[in-house]
């Protein structure tokens, strides 16, 4: 037996229970995995909260950890015992062991602990796509990240700017402002006293951006198209805030033929060679320092309710680990 973070139900942090779970041997194309750190995502206080539906309850939630292959099912050949993977998906990284699907884990160089694995590959590999797909960022482009100094904000500030973009941020506090602009945020505008849509028109001079990075959903959706430059890009990515509600599609004709795309990571990463395309690009940035993964608070995996409700208060900056 081994412990877990299940849910019978959906509902605030206190649905979640930490419970003994079997977890057995691996079947066919299955490694056990012992965790080592395991990532916090908003997107794990959606599936607690009911708000992305789960197939089926009891579950263990979490889409995001790192450990070693205790054992390999029969026909593995890409892991042996002893090996570091990390993974997003599939869901149940609440865990202290798991059984995982081989062709889904990321086999990690040397160079990537796991704690740093745990804080990035969900972000990380978001990031990726974000940037170099569902809008692929151009040197001289200026563009707006909303929770600039969230896990994915702090990522994309940083990359970003390499790509030799200009980076407006959103932030909440003067301390988190300090922070996006360690990460390459070159302005930051704390939405908490400030319109950020005349703010960003401000500092384009008018123009608007060329693309907008939207984890937040309902309180910034609104505010983020008229931040869009002509035939601009809304990247809606999260809703942190809730979910945007219905609208009228005119309204991306009216403010300058706007383009719109809610994009998954998991349609990126869906064949195996996205993900390890996806995979060498991000260890590549890690390894050469662009990207600097700073995990700015740790929990034990069994006190998961407390970290739900820190990230929900907004009270946690950057990466945040549970520890099994």
């Amino acid at each position: 037996m081994t412990k877990a973070i299940r849910i019978h139900e959906t509902g605030g942090p206190e649905v979640m229970r930490w419970e003994d779970v079997e977890v057995g041997k691996p079947g066919p194309g299955e490694v056990r995995l012992r965790h080592t750190a395991v990532g916090l995502n908003y997107i794990d206080v959606y599936h607690r909260s009911g708000l992305y539906p789960l197939p089926k309850l009891p579950v263990v939630i979490g889409r995001e950890a790192a450990g070693v292959v205790e054992e390999v099912g029969a026909g593995v050949t890409s892991l042996k015992p002893g090996d570091h993977a990390a993974y997003v998906d599939p869901m149940g990284s609440y865990a202290e062991a798991r059984l995982h699907p081989a062709n889904r884990l990321v086999k990690l160089p040397e160079e990537i602990s796991d704690q740093t694995a745990a804080a990035m590959m969900l972000k990380g590999l978001t990031a990726q796509y974000l940037l170099r797909r569902a809008y692929p960022v151009q040197a001289g482009e200026t563009i707006l990240v909303h929770a600039a100094a969230g896990g994915v904000g702090l990522i994309l500030c940083e990359w970003a700017r390499h790509l030799g973009a200009t980076v407006i941020g959103t932030v909440s506090t003067e301390e988190k402002a300090a922070l996006a602009r360690q990460h390459g945020c070159h302005y930051t505008v704390l939405y908490t006293r400030e319109n950020f849509v005349e703010r960003v028109k401000e500092i384009t001079g008018g123009n608007g951006v060329a693309v907008v990075y939207d984890s937040v959903g309902k309180d910034t959706f609104a505010g983020s198209l008229d931040c869009l430059r002509p035939l601009g890009m809304m990247v809606s990515y999260g809703n942190a805030s809730g979910k945007v509600p219905p609208f009228d599609m005119s309204i991306l004709m009216a403010k300058g033929s706007l383009f719109l795309t809610r994009p998954t990571l998991v349609t990126y990463t869906a064949t195996r060679e996205d993900l390890d395309d996806s995979s060498a690009e991000l260890f590549d940035v890690v390894r050469k320092g662009v990207v600097k993964i700073e995990v700015k608070q740790m929990y034990p995996l069994k006190d998961a309710a407390a970290a739900h409700r820190d990230l929900e208060a907004r009270k946690t900056i950057g990466s945040t680990l549970l520890l099994p």
